[in-house]
């Protein structure tokens, strides 16, 4: 967008009529063209650098969502069965129902054995995994910030030769503020222009 504004002003029959202005708009529009490179690089050192490890980063919880909801699975049918067991503990102690209580002991087993391997395996696996978050993503926002040092340097630099090549005409700021000053009142008396 800003390189249009430039290309805007170039376009403009004042900088054929006026070096020192077509000199101006030339050192904007070449200022300009260097921060949108730089601004690109930027963006694509980001998106390899944060963006897409992020992404990979992500892909990982669907699995662990799923592990969870196993869990939770496990931990639902260990408890319909601990409940089977239960009522028939508070049942009288006849045949028919020793029978079945040994029934749902036995079936209660194999579930609370895939519960609690379910329940050890997340225990030992979240901490881990929340404690590699760091490591994982500690080069991202190194590269992240090292972009943005790069980048805020290059438009330091950028903006410095800009001032340079805009400051060849030898106004000191005073000069340059009271013709600013100048020129806004001007503007200022325009009948089109509202009091504030």
């Amino acid at each position: 967008m800003l390189t249009w504004i430039s290309l805007d002003l170039l376009s403009n029959p004042l900088c054929e009529q006026d070096q020192d202005f077509l000199n101006m708009v030339t050192a904007l529009d070449t200022a300009m063209k260097r921060m949108d490179a730089f601004n690109q690089e930027k963006v694509n050192q980001i998106q390899k650098t944060v963006i897409e490890p992020l992404k990979k980063f992500g892909s990982v919880f669907p699995s662990l969502n799923m592990a969870v909801k196993r869990r939770e699975q496990a931990l639902q049918d260990y408890r319909r069965l601990q409940a089977k067991v239960e009522k028939y503990e508070e049942k009288e102690k006849t045949g028919p129902v020793l029978a079945k209580l040994h029934q749902a002991r036995e079936e209660l087993r194999p579930v609370r054995d895939d519960f609690e391997a379910k329940n050890k395996q997340l225990l030992d696996e979240m901490p881990r995994f929340y404690n590699s978050r760091l490591d994982y993503f500690q080069p991202s926002f190194e590269s992240l910030i090292r972009a943005q040092v790069v980048y805020y340097s290059e438009m330091h630099k950028i903006f410095g030769d800009l001032t340079q090549q805009l400051d060849q005409s030898g106004h000191p700021d005073e000069q340059r503020e009271q013709e600013n000053e100048a020129k806004l009142s001007e503007l200022r008396a325009l009948s089109i222009v509202a009091d504030d």
